[in-house]
């Protein structure tokens, strides 16, 4: 098994590449909140947050394979009711469109998998909405007004635990200063993630990794049993982790091409031609989100 994608140095050099200045600030925490969960899995409520999109069609193409759609992005936060159960795409963030296939949205979002548990009686049940949180690349947006509205939201559900899956670099960072104002507020959590480096550099309170292209950090795609699997490991962490920090390595081997991740964001197998060609489509990219 190959070390996890250094994402931290990968994208610090492909920016440099594209000829971008100082390299990102990413958060770090010192001090990270825990709260344990205050009830029996079998008993609890559980939340999801997530960093996915519902789709809207007048937005452009945001369906598998589609390029990065600044257009697509949502800057603050957002709930929707469960069911019918919602079509979320991820086409507005950065994950990986080269190994990812993203044709199946359990994969990013993992409804279906704790509706499975809730039947099977292995939690109390699954809130009846879910909660958008934007990936803001402002530590103090995130960090003072979207974490604290989906804490308030998530207390107005009445859940005793939330699940927290995001999908590109920026995602992992959000989601940990979620996670932080959902532990402090006394509402345990856990990350299920793909991007181990960021979210070791960040701190969070209970990490369930998976060494999967981003994209994937509830399952791989089409494998409902592997999902529920994934789902129940994150799940047993709210049960079984006894302080911050604590993070688990899924088993799961992800079933695409073993050399997935020689390519994400990798400047080096980029030409000078390739280089200018991302750096004009992100420049645009970036004056669609401003202009959506």
């Amino acid at each position: 098994m190959t070390a996890p994608l250094p994402y931290l140095t990968r994208i610090r050099d492909y920016y440099a590449a594209l000829g971008y200045g100082e390299p990102y600030r990413w958060a770090r925490f010192d001090a990270v909140p825990f709260a344990p969960l205050r009830k029996p899995l079998r008993e609890a409520t559980i939340g999801i947050v997530t960093t996915a999109v519902r789709h809207d069609p007048v937005k452009g193409e945001q369906g598998p394979g589609a390029a990065y759609n600044g257009a697509a992005k949502f800057f603050t936060v957002y709930s929707a009711e469960i069911a019918p159960e919602p079509d979320l795409r991820i086409a507005h963030i950065a994950y990986d469109r080269d190994h990812s296939p993203a044709t199946d949205q359990a994969s990013w979002f993992p409804l279906r998998a704790l509706q499975t548990l809730a039947t099977t009686g292995e939690i109390g049940g699954v809130a009846k909405r879910f909660h958008g949180l934007p990936t803001n690349r402002s530590h103090r947006v995130t960090g003072e007004i979207d974490a604290p509205e989906i804490v308030a939201r998530c207390a107005e559900d009445g859940v005793d635990a939330v699940v927290l899956v995001p999908n590109c670099p920026v995602c992992h960072q959000s989601c940990a200063f979620a996670a932080h104002a959902l532990e402090a507020a006394g509402i345990a959590t856990v990350v299920m993630g793909c991007a181990l480096d960021i979210i070791d550099h960040a701190g969070v309170p209970r990490l369930l990794f998976s060494d999967f292209p981003l994209g994937n950090g509830a399952g791989p795609p089409h494998d409902p049993g592997a999902q529920v699997a994934s789902a129940r490991m994150a799940l047993m962490m709210l049960a079984g982790a006894t302080g911050p920090r604590t993070t688990w390595h899924s088993p799961q081997i992800w079933p695409g091409r073993a050399d997935w991740k020689a390519d994400y964001s990798n400047a080096a197998l980029l030409s000078p031609e390739e280089i200018a060609r991302r750096r004009a489509a992100f420049d645009a990219a970036k004056r669609a989100a401003r202009s959506g």
